[in-house]
C-alpha cells in the first residue's frame, strides 16, 4: 500500500493553509526540551585513517578552517535595526510594491508599522536560525556516537565545534544587535524531534546534513546577498563556509551507504526527505510574526504568498536540497516518487544545479579572511 500525504504530513493537500497553521508551539515558555534518542552508541576498532579519502580530505580541511566567533567578527559594529530594515529590499516581503492591499489587514498600515514588521521578521528569522543551529549541534554529536566509520567520526567531531560556534554567534547577535527573541517554530521543532528520535544513523545524516543544513546554506546565501548590515554579512559568510562542508559530509557519507540499501529502505528515505522538505517550507510562513503584529495569519498569508519576492525566496531555499537528493539517487528511485513530490512543491527545476559534494571548496574562507577582516 502506497504512503499518502496524510500519512507523512498529516494532511492531503501540501498547501492546505488552515492545516499548516493549526500546528503551533504550545510550550513557548519551556527552557528545557527532552527528546528520546533511540540510537545505539557505536564503537569501531578499525582506526585506519583515510580509508574513505573524501571524508579524510574534508576532515583535514575542517582542521584548518576554524574561526573564533568572539574575536574574528567586528562586534563593535553599530547596528541600527530600523535603518537596516528600511534599507533592506525585502523588508516588507514585497507587499508594498505593485500589490493591491485594499480590503486587507495591511490597507491602513503606516510607515512605522511596515518598519516594525521588518524588525519582527528579522528577529524571528535569526531566532529560528539559532534554534536550528542547536538542533545541528545535538544531531552532529549523535552522529559521532552512531556512525560506524572512524573517518566520519573524526569529521563529525569538528562539526560539533562548528555548530557550537554557530549557536554562540547567532545568540550574541540576537542579544546585542537585535530587539527580541522568538520561540522555536512548531514545524521546525517537529522536524528536529523526528531527526533526534530516529534510531538509524543515516536518518540523522539525511534529516540534518542534507535537508536542514542544505536549506540553511541556501537561506544564509540569500540573506547574505541582500543584507546591507556589515556585521551580519560577515557572520553569515563565516557560517556558510562551515555549512558547505557539513552538507558535503552528508552527501559523501550517504552516497556510499545508500548504494547498499534495498528499494524498500530507499523509499523510507525518500518519504523522510519529502516530509522534512514540507516541514521546513511551512516554517518560513512566519505565522508568529503576523500574530505579534495583530493580524490573523490565515487571512494575510494568502496575500503574502502571492508576493513574487516571497515565492522566489521559498523556491530558492531548495537550491541545495534538490541537487543533493539527486546526487544520492533519491530523486528517481522507485519510479521517481521523490521527483514527483518535489514537482508538487514547485522546486524540481533545481535538480541540475551544483551539488555540494565538491562545491564546498567554493565557499571556503580565503587565507587571512577569518581575522576580523570584512568578507
Amino acid at each position: 500500500m502506497s504512503t499518502t500525504n496524510e500519512d507523512l504530513i498529516g494532511r492531503t493537500d501540501v498547501n492546505d493553509l488552515e492545516a499548516i497553521l493549526s500546528i503551533t508551539n504550545t510550550d513557548v515558555d519551556e527552557l528545557v526540551h527532552a527528546v528520546a534518542d533511540n540510537a545505539d552508541a557505536i564503537f569501531t576498532w578499525d582506526y585506519e585513517k583515510g580509508k574513505r579519502p573524501a571524508l579524510n580530505k574534508l576532515y583535514e580541511k575542517a582542521k584548518t578552517s576554524q574561526w573564533n566567533g568572539e574575536t574574528d567578527l567586528p562586534w563593535d559594529t553599530e547596528v541600527d535595526q530600523e535603518a537596516v530594515v528600511m534599507a533592506n529590499a525585502d523588508a516588507n516581503a514585497g507587499l508594498r510594491d505593485g500589490m493591491d492591499l485594499r480590503g486587507t489587514g495591511f490597507e491602513h498600515w503606516d510607515d512605522a508599522q511596515w518598519v516594525q514588521m521588518g524588525v519582527e521578521s528579522q528577529n524571528w528569522t535569526l531566532s529560528q536560525f539559532l534554534h536550528g543551529e542547536q538542533g545541528a549541534l545535538i544531531c552532529t554529536a549523535k552522529i559521532v556516537e552512531t556512525v560506524p566509520w572512524i573517518d566520519a567520526k573524526y569529521y563529525a567531531s569538528t562539526q560539533v565545534m562548528d555548530e557550537a560556534r554557530h549557536v554562540e554567534v547567532f545568540a550574541k547577535y540576537l542579544d546585542t544587535k537585535l530587539s527580541g527573541h522568538y520561540p522555536i517554530n512548531a514545524h521546525l521543532k517537529m522536524l528536529l524531534d523526528d531527526i533526534v528520535n530516529d534510531s538509524r544513523w543515516d536518518m540523522t545524516y539525511l534529516g540534518m546534513q542534507i535537508m536542514v543544513e542544505g536549506l540553511a546554506l541556501a537561506a544564509f546565501g540569500f540573506i547574505h546577498q541582500l543584507t546591507t548590515e556589515p556585521l551580519l554579512k560577515q557572520l553569515l559568510r563565516y557560517v556558510m563556509s562551515d555549512e558547505a562542508r557539513h552538507v558535503a559530509f552528508g552527501v559523501l557519507s550517504l552516497k556510499e551507504y545508500y548504494a547498499e540499501l534495498t528499494q524498500a529502505e530507499i523509499k523510507e528515505r525518500q518519504e523522510f526527505a519529502f516530509e522534512a522538505a514540507v516541514r521546513m517550507r511551512d516554517r518560513f510562513l512566519q505565522q508568529e510574526v503576523w500574530e505579534r503584529m495583530g493580524l490573523e495569519p490565515k487571512k494575510v498569508l494568502p496575500l503574502v504568498m502571492m508576493s513574487p519576492q516571497r515565492q522566489m525566496f521559498q523556491q530558492m531555499l531548495f537550491t541545495k536540497i534538490v541537487p543533493n537528493c539527486k546526487k544520492l539517487g533519491l530523486l528517481d528511485a522507485g519510479d521517481g516518487w521523490l521527483r514527483q513530490r518535489f514537482g508538487e512543491l514547485g522546486v524540481i527545476q533545481f535538480e541540475n544545479w551544483a551539488d555540494t559534494g565538491e562545491e564546498y571548496e567554493a565557499f571556503a574562507l580565503a587565507e587571512g579572511e577569518a581575522e576580523g577582516q570584512p568578507a
